[in-house]
């Protein structure tokens, strides 16, 4: 992993080089506008993607910008439509939680080249609920087959013997579950599903792995916001949402048993747990779901920020992989107040590796 002399020197050099479009160019330059002062306002990129690290990027934009000028737009439409976005090129960068298909890698390569992969945090799906007469204090456990079952349609009832069986200090109502869902392309989603997948053989074949899924019922929720919405003014739901998300909103969740037969609320810390003791490929496309540490919750996944790896615009490239760099350094340090785990060293020295790689016309925006 560099060090953060190195990273300041990219703050400072992203700095000088805005100051070169404007005066070597004329200020002409469509990414970049002047101050009254004649201070650049700088190159602006535009991504769009994942609402599940919305909320951490909302933050690192904001204190990029004030640290360089660089002004980075951000819209956070789903993963679905991030990948939609990179590959017809009309963003510098997507955000997902899910991994691209082989299709849409080949997709936007035949096009554009090489999408990287790279990532920016971990964060856990929660399970929320809305249950009359259980808060506080009391809090729903569910193991992965129940959840499962939940999912499939074939547990329906909340005081259903599955259910209670496990949480024999609540009294359940005899209420119909309402199953809530992602209705739109959603690397929530993807992670969700592939915990289930993992945990149940007949979700696995009957339902499978994927940012959008046949779902066996109830309601879809368009985004975080209106899946959680929807739990909340639904007597009876169940639902999955980002971490952050539930934090931020006070949302109640429910204890997951993971692999070791633990069940665990998630938290910054036992989201960290499930990349300990993990091989990371070059490409990091690696789902983190299910981990075997007894102390990790069970519903775990990267996000990704997606980047073609040639760019095409030599200014605003270069602008890329320098905020990219500062992302995966200086910008860790707000994850864990934001309810996202940092990324471990070893997921740095690859992201690092992806960022190196990235060049206009063959020429490295940042020399190892």
């Amino acid at each position: 992993m560099r060090t953060n002399s190195k990273v300041k020197l990219f703050i400072f050099a992203s700095i000088l080089v805005t100051a070169f479009i404007l005066t070597g160019c004329g200020g002409g330059s469509a990414n970049s506008q002047t101050t009254g002062t004649g201070i650049a306002s700088a190159i602006r990129l535009n991504g769009a993607g994942a609402t599940f690290p919305a909320p951490l990027y909302t933050k690192w934009f904001d204190v990029y910008n004030q640290l360089t000028g660089v002004q980075v737009n951000y819209q956070s439409v789903g993963s679905g439509a991030g990948i939609t976005d990179i590959t017809n090129n009309t963003v510098d960068f997507g955000a997902s939680d899910g991994i691209m298909t082989q299709q849409q890698q080949d997709a936007a390569q035949s096009q554009h080249g090489p999408v990287m992969h790279i990532p920016m945090a971990l964060g856990s799906v929660a399970i929320i609920y809305n249950i009359p007469g259980i808060s506080g204090s009391q809090q729903l456990k569910i193991t992965p087959e129940v959840l499962a079952d939940i999912y499939l349609k074939n547990i329906k009832n909340w005081n259903d013997p599955a259910i209670t069986a496990i949480n024999p200090g609540l009294t359940l109502p005899d209420l119909p579950i309402a199953v809530v869902y992602r209705a739109d392309s959603s690397g929530t989603t993807f992670i969700f599903t592939n915990y289930l997948s993992k945990v149940s053989s007949t979700w696995a074949t009957q339902v499978g792995n994927a940012m959008t899924v046949q779902w066996p019922g109830d309601v879809g929720g368009n985004q975080s916001a209106g899946l959680a919405g929807t739990v909340q003014k639904t007597p009876g739901a169940i639902g999955y949402i980002e971490l952050s998300y539930a934090l931020q909103n006070n949302i109640t969740m429910a204890a997951v048993e993971n692999s070791s037969g633990n069940f665990i609320t998630p938290s910054v810390d036992n989201t960290s747990k499930a990349a300990e003791g993990v091989t990371l490929p070059d490409d990091m496309k690696i789902m983190l779901t299910n981990s075997s540490n007894p102390d990790a919750y069970p519903i775990v996944g990267f996000t990704w920020m997606l980047v073609y790896q040639n760019q095409t615009d030599q200014f605003k490239g270069e602008a890329l992989a320098k905020m990219l760099w500062w992302a995966i350094h200086d910008g860790q340090q707000y994850n864990a107040a934001l309810d996202y785990a940092p990324l471990s060293s070893n997921a740095v020295a690859i992201a690092e590796k992806e960022i190196e790689s990235m060049n206009f016309q063959g020429q490295a925006f940042i020399q190892p």
